[in-house]
């Protein structure tokens, strides 16, 4: 199971003076809920709502995808003490760690255009791709991860750490082509393709929970902000959600 973990503004629930408030939830992406949320303190972040989050849940053998913001080292050793795996989106907050990372890849790999296949000797490097094809569109994600991570110095204070990933991103849409890359630190022995399908399943807490609860349950238009109104009434349509994932006796769509 893929749990992915990622916070949401409730932008119209702000109160004069305050911050606006945030909800982070955790997305089982695969049985299609959701396990938990926290409601992120006025006066703090989402790295300090993560932890407690993960207290909350019974996370062994599941693998726990948190985009930039919880790359941290305290919330990795978290993960690790839960008896689970991580994959963290490594971006400029880790501004020496992201240009070490992608150095690596820039020098492990040949330029996608011509080869595909890792350039690094030896059995740690790791190679997967999916092209998907529809709507006038063609995406190319091709996922390296290698478990080559002895040259990293921070290595010994993330707990677990056991492999690095890149994805490469290439959208073509009437034969033009954009190309975006993001590097991730992970837990994971090599496997590109297990790497890849937990990157994949974050973004399901985005279009599964978040646009549902925009969209379907109208969340970003909600003024309720009075003491817990706002976090009590996330809670219930969060439930609702579960609910109807669940449902059997219809085949009317959430989307």
């Amino acid at each position: 199971e893929t749990v992915a973990i990622d916070g949401k503004a409730l932008r119209r629930a702000l109160d004069q003076g305050k911050a606006i408030p945030y909800i982070v939830s955790a997305w089982a992406t695969e049985n299609g809920l959701v396990l938990g949320q926290v409601k992120v303190d006025e006066k703090s972040n989402e790295i300090t709502a993560i932890p407690e989050l993960l207290q909350a849940l019974e996370l062994t053998g599941c693998v726990v995808t948190i985009d930039a913001m919880g790359c941290q080292k305290e919330i990795a050793a978290d993960i690790v003490a839960e008896h689970a795996h991580y994959v963290l989106a490594l971006k400029g907050n880790h501004s020496t760690a992201h240009q070490e990372v992608q150095e690596f890849f820039d020098d492990a790999v040949q330029p996608c255009a011509t080869q595909c296949n890792p350039t690094a000797e030896g059995d740690k490097m790791d190679f997967f791709q999916t092209i998907e094809k529809g709507h006038g569109r063609i995406e190319t994600r091709r996922y390296w991860q290698t478990t080559d991570i002895a040259w990293f110095d921070d290595a010994p204070l993330w707990k677990g750490l056991s492999s690095f990933g890149m994805v490469e991103s290439i959208r073509t849409i009437k034969g033009k082509s954009t190309i975006e890359r993001r590097y991730y630190l992970s837990s994971l022995p090599l496997d590109a393709q297990r790497f890849g399908q937990a990157v994949r399943n974050h973004w399901g807490v985005e279009n599964n929970v978040h646009w549902t609860m925009d969209v379907l349950f109208a969340e970003d238009q909600s003024r309720a902000r009075s003491k817990y109104a706002a976090q009590n009434l996330a809670t219930l349509r969060r439930i609702v959600l579960n609910l109807l994932k669940k449902d059997t006796t219809t085949k009317t769509s959430l989307s």
